[in-house]
Protein backbone atom coordinates (compact mmCIF):
# COMPACT_ATOMS: atom_id res chain seq x y z
CA UNK A 1 0.00 0.00 0.00
CA UNK A 2 1.36 3.82 -1.10
CA UNK A 3 2.21 6.10 2.12
CA UNK A 4 1.58 9.39 1.89
CA UNK A 5 5.69 10.09 2.53
CA UNK A 6 5.93 7.82 -0.88
CA UNK A 7 3.06 10.17 -3.02
CA UNK A 8 4.81 13.41 -1.85
CA UNK A 9 8.84 11.66 -2.84
CA UNK A 10 7.11 10.95 -6.36
CA UNK A 11 5.78 14.08 -6.74
CA UNK A 12 9.29 16.05 -5.70
CA UNK A 13 11.16 13.32 -8.27
CA UNK A 14 8.48 13.84 -11.27
CA UNK A 15 7.50 17.39 -10.58
CA UNK A 16 4.12 15.96 -11.45
CA UNK A 17 1.63 13.74 -10.22
CA UNK A 18 -1.68 12.23 -10.81
CA UNK A 19 -3.84 10.91 -8.15
CA UNK A 20 -7.44 9.90 -6.78
CA UNK A 21 -9.08 11.74 -3.97
CA UNK A 22 -12.38 11.06 -1.68
CA UNK A 23 -13.16 14.64 -0.28
CA UNK A 24 -15.95 14.32 2.64
CA UNK A 25 -16.83 17.90 3.14
CA UNK A 26 -18.35 20.01 6.13
CA UNK A 27 -15.63 18.20 8.58
CA UNK A 28 -14.13 20.40 11.83
CA UNK A 29 -10.99 21.42 9.79
CA UNK A 30 -9.15 20.12 6.51
CA UNK A 31 -7.16 17.03 7.05
CA UNK A 32 -5.24 14.49 5.27
CA UNK A 33 -6.97 11.04 6.83
CA UNK A 34 -5.09 8.11 5.16
CA UNK A 35 -5.59 5.88 2.10
CA UNK A 36 -9.17 4.06 1.25
CA UNK A 37 -6.83 1.90 -0.94
CA UNK A 38 -3.91 1.78 -3.12
CA UNK A 39 -4.42 5.07 -5.01
CA UNK A 40 -6.97 7.19 -3.52
CA UNK A 41 -6.20 9.41 -1.09
CA UNK A 42 -9.15 10.26 2.05
CA UNK A 43 -8.83 14.13 2.65
CA UNK A 44 -11.63 16.26 5.19
CA UNK A 45 -12.25 19.92 4.45
CA UNK A 46 -14.29 21.94 6.19
CA UNK A 47 -15.92 23.96 3.26
CA UNK A 48 -19.51 22.75 2.08
CA UNK A 49 -19.91 20.49 -1.28
CA UNK A 50 -21.96 24.06 -2.76
CA UNK A 51 -21.02 25.87 -5.47
CA UNK A 52 -17.58 24.60 -5.90
CA UNK A 53 -16.71 25.77 -2.27
CA UNK A 54 -15.21 22.09 -1.33
CA UNK A 55 -13.23 21.91 -4.25
CA UNK A 56 -11.47 25.63 -3.76
CA UNK A 57 -10.91 24.59 -0.25
CA UNK A 58 -9.34 21.43 -1.73
CA UNK A 59 -7.16 22.92 -4.08
CA UNK A 60 -6.25 25.42 -1.24
CA UNK A 61 -5.24 22.48 1.45
CA UNK A 62 -3.25 20.60 -1.58
CA UNK A 63 -1.36 23.44 -2.65
CA UNK A 64 -0.05 24.60 1.25
CA UNK A 65 0.61 20.62 1.80
CA UNK A 66 3.01 20.17 -1.60
CA UNK A 67 4.15 23.74 -1.61
CA UNK A 68 2.44 24.96 -4.89
CA UNK A 69 0.51 27.17 -6.02
CA UNK A 70 -3.26 26.54 -6.39
CA UNK A 71 -3.24 27.09 -10.03
CA UNK A 72 -0.60 24.46 -10.16
CA UNK A 73 -4.02 21.98 -9.34
CA UNK A 74 -6.48 20.05 -11.52
CA UNK A 75 -9.70 18.59 -11.39
CA UNK A 76 -9.50 16.16 -14.06
CA UNK A 77 -12.24 14.26 -13.18
CA UNK A 78 -15.13 14.01 -10.30
CA UNK A 79 -15.75 17.99 -10.10
CA UNK A 80 -19.14 17.29 -8.36
CA UNK A 81 -18.66 14.30 -7.18
CA UNK A 82 -16.46 13.21 -3.36
CA UNK A 83 -14.00 11.05 -5.71
CA UNK A 84 -11.78 13.17 -7.92
CA UNK A 85 -9.01 13.15 -10.19
CA UNK A 86 -6.19 15.52 -9.32
CA UNK A 87 -3.05 16.73 -11.06
CA UNK A 88 -0.45 18.41 -9.62
CA UNK A 89 2.15 19.63 -11.19
CA UNK A 90 5.52 21.71 -9.61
Amino acid sequence: MKTLNQLFEEFVKVGRITFRVKVIPKSATNAIVGFLDEETLKIRVAATPEKGKANLELKKFLAEEFEIPKENIEILSGASDPLKLIRLEK
